[in-house]
This record gives C-alpha cells, structure tokens and sequence, in this order.
C-alpha cells in the first residue's frame, strides 16, 4: 500500500453513497438517504449518512476539489521531457514548481518519453505563454521540451457513479 492508498473496508452503503455524490456532488444527506433507501433498499439515517461521508472523507477515499467551470479558463495538457544532463541537480525544485503552482489542476508522473504532465488552466492564452517563458528560465535546464496542448471542448468532466461498481465489498 502506498503512502496516499486509503486504508478502508467498502460497505455496501459506501460504494452507494459514492455513486450518488458521483452523481450529483451537491445532494444533501437527507435527500441522500431517500435515494439509498429508495433505489438500493438501504435504510440508514441522514446523520449516519454524513458520518460516513466524512469518514471516507477523512481517511482519503475521496477527494473534494473546486473545479471552476471551463468557460472561465483555458485548459492546456503540459507534458515535460528531460534534459538527463541536467535533471539530478534541478528535477525536485521544477517539479515541486509545477506542482505548486496556482494554474496547475492535475498533475502526475507517467513514463514514456514525456514522464511528466500536467493539466492547466489560465485565464488567456497570452498568460499561458508567458508560463512557458517562466518556466523555462527558472527551470529550462531540467527539460529539453515542454509539449503543451490545447483543449478546445470539454466533453465530459466528472466520475461516472458506474465505476464505483467494480470496488471491492467488504464487510457491512
């Protein structure tokens, strides 16, 4: 188990209460608890309900972000290729750079030749340049090529509450 892997047993009732915040992020626990008691013939109260919630919450099952609506930003996928001449003495301070900055929603690591990417956003395409630029004067050493892509429509942006099917059940 890595250090991020929650710790955690799915009930029934969990896997349940995922799809439904999947579903509709801002449903209240009352309603909640109508909807398991409805569509999954859970009978529980609203306050176990929110217990549950914030037990999951707290030991990382999930994770709650603000996302804006794309119509206020312009997303961009970043990829980040390595300079290996220089990558020891500079890769933690450019990748603690990306990760920390304000513009920078998702980010993670993959391999291939690109091993690092990130998804962005900024306001104008104009303040997207200018990050390259930054980047590459603070950091320019570490990568040879910086790939940025832009993504003109969001088609689907969430979780699909079907995918919680296939989370193992454990005790209830």
């Amino acid at each position: 188990m890595t250090e991020d892997e929650p710790d955690w047993e799915f009930k029934e009732r969990d896997i349940a209460i995922l799809q439904e915040l999947a579903h509709d992020p801002q449903i209240s626990s009352r309603n909640l608890t109508e909807v398991l008691a409805e569509k999954y013939d859970i009978d529980v109260s609203h306050v176990t309900v929110s217990e549950s919630i914030r037990k999951m919450r707290n030991a990382g099952v999930f994770r709650e972000a603000v996302i804006p609506n794309e119509a206020y930003f312009i997303f961009a996928l970043f990829e980040f290729k390595f300079n290996p001449e220089h990558f020891a003495e500079g890769w933690r301070e450019a990748m603690e750079y990306i990760q920390n900055d304000e513009n920078t929603l998702f980010y993670f690591l993959s391999d291939g030749e690109y091993q690092w990417k990130s998804v962005m956003m900024f306001q104008t395409r104009e303040a997207e340049s200018r990050w390259i630029h930054e980047f590459y004067k603070e950091h320019g050493k570490v990568v040879d090529n910086i790939r940025n892509s832009v993504v003109t429509n969001v088609l689907k942006f969430g979780t699909s509450s079907e995918l919680f099917d296939h989370l193992p059940k454990g005790g209830e």
